[in-house]
């Protein structure tokens, strides 16, 4: 469970990010999910864009993506959900 402290962190460093994966009207597949976990694996940090054609609440998606194993939802902001994940082989961020 990540502290307030460290979603303040996150959250800044996950300000100039651009989202990599788009929702769209598929929804939340398995999928989508192994591909999230890959990236979060090499990056720690990413961005999920919830397009308005997802046939899912974006709250639900955050509920979703943080029942998986390791994963954080560090903020739902609009249709953005900004995901962290500690990264076995190579950790590149230090939370506070």
């Amino acid at each position: 469970m990540l502290t307030g402290k460290q979603k303040r962190f996150l959250r800044s460093e996950a300000n100039q990010l651009q989202p990599l994966f788009q929702i769209g009207k598929n929804g939340l597949t398995q999928s989508v999910i192994e591909q999230i976990e890959e990236a979060l694996e090499a990056k720690e940090l990413i961005k999920v864009n919830i397009l308005q054609n997802c046939g899912e609440d974006k709250n639900e998606i955050a509920q979703k993506l943080s029942e998986q194993d390791g994963m954080h939802v560090v903020q739902v902001i609009g249709n953005i959900i900004v995901l962290y994940k500690e990264s076995i082989e190579k950790k590149r961020i230090e939370l506070p």
